[in-house]
């Protein structure tokens, strides 16, 4: 009997945490903007008092929110039990609020900032506190144990998963589980210390811990060494530490700040890509293949075809004469302004750029400070700029 109402406490306390996370009876929040409809409501609740809300109350302390929003989201809280009627009478319009689903929202708010590494301290810092205590028996020294052995294994699975299943942007993304790994396994270590110390029969559960501890440690070696690998070969900026970037422009002057986009063209005017599909086109611009042989020379006294490299910059060498029609210099503006739309002149900018990065063609692009801003032109705004030639 006793067992049966504990277990229906923690029944009832589980629906009153997870009601934040409820869309509706059954199913789960996919807009986090109903996560702040629900706060909403229990911080009218928290300024009520003792005294209660009934549903238009409430509606009406969160009047920022849709009227319909609020009762939807009431009656999904009142279900789940995070919001109970003041007295249990059938035409009872008065509600409470429980405390557990606020604290929820706390909890799911500090886990977004700080991916759970807090919390993860504190409770290797209780299971120190409770191991400890005199009053301790063994039994509670094999629940804490298997309680950090499983921790540590989600946490080593999930880590190693990413490594070998994702992209760098997302390992990036969840980098967070890899943050302060050093104390937590000292934390971890020290619980482990402790209850080997007080209960050598359970050395068995230890020796878990200790492989999950192994298994996590190794699976943030492999995390770090893809990242720092991944930073190594591009320029992405943010896949090296904030640390390392703040550093470098403080002690950077102007010119060697701007020789970090040397060479990039930026296409300002029509911002179409997403920051991820610019990494990705980043990245992929910058790896090194594998070299390749060259093909053989024909035996024949025939004059060999010409290769795609020499190709290409003469089709370069081309497209600047075009463009230079004679003149020893052009302005970007005009350029831009005869192409007539930006996607053609985005193009004739990247060639240009691709002219001007050739170390086998005699051709300068020069940018200048200012800015043509025309809204009647095809392309309304155009950074000044030369596009020459030179003499080497």
């Amino acid at each position: 009997m006793l067992d049966a109402e504990a277990e229906a406490a923690v029944l009832r306390v589980y629906r009153q945490v997870f009601a934040v996370l409820a869309r509706e009876a059954g199913a789960m929040i996919v807009d986090p903007e109903l996560l702040d409809a629900d706060q909403a409501i229990l911080d009218a609740f928290a300024e009520a008092g003792s005294d209660g809300l009934t549903v238009e109350q409430a509606a009406l302390a969160c009047r920022g929110w849709p009227h319909e929003v609020i009762v939807r989201r009431f009656e999904v809280l009142r279900q789940y039990g995070a919001i109970t009627k003041l007295v249990d009478r059938p035409n009872e319009l008065r509600h409470r609020a429980a405390f557990a689903p606020y604290v929820m929202l706390m909890f799911l708010k500090r886990m977004s900032v700080q991916g759970g590494q807090a919390e993860l301290h504190q409770l290797l810092t209780l299971e120190a506190h409770s191991v400890s205590d005199p009053r301790a028996v063994e039994e509670q020294g094999q629940a804490s144990i298997q309680r950090l052995t499983k921790v540590f294994r989600l946490l080593g699975n999930e880590l190693s998963i990413l490594v070998s299943t994702s992209t760098t942007a997302q390992l990036r993304e969840n980098a967070q589980l890899a943050w302060g790994n050093e104390r937590l396994i000292e934390q971890a270590e020290k619980v482990h210390r402790i209850v080997l110390e007080r209960w050598p029969g359970l050395h068995q559960v230890c020796t878990q811990l200790r492989m999950s501890l192994a298994a996590y440690a190794d699976a943030v070696q492999l995390a770090a060494g893809r990242l720092v690998e991944r930073a190594g070969t591009t320029r992405a900026l943010g896949l090296l530490p904030i640390e390392t970037w703040l550093t470098f422009t403080r002690s950077s002057d102007t010119e060697v700040l701007a020789g970090v986009l040397d060479g990039l063209l930026f296409d300002a005017a029509a911002p179409d890509f997403s920051p991820e599909g610019m990494l990705e086109a980043v990245e992929s611009g910058r790896r090194t293949g594998t070299a390749r042989m060259a093909p053989p020379r024909p035996s024949s006294e025939t004059d060999a075809p010409e290769s795609a490299a020499a190709t290409d910059r003469e089709d370069l060498r081309a497209e600047a004469e075009r463009i230079l029609a004679g003149r020893s210099s052009v302005s970007i503006v005009d350029v831009v302004d005869d192409a007539g739309d930006w996607v053609t002149a985005r193009r004739v900018l990247a060639e240009l750029t691709a002219a001007h990065l050739h170390d086998e063609l005699d051709y300068e692009l020069v940018w200048g400070d200012g800015m043509r801003i025309d809204p009647t032109a095809g392309t309304p705004w155009a950074t000044e700029g030369t596009f020459r030639r030179v003499t080497r």
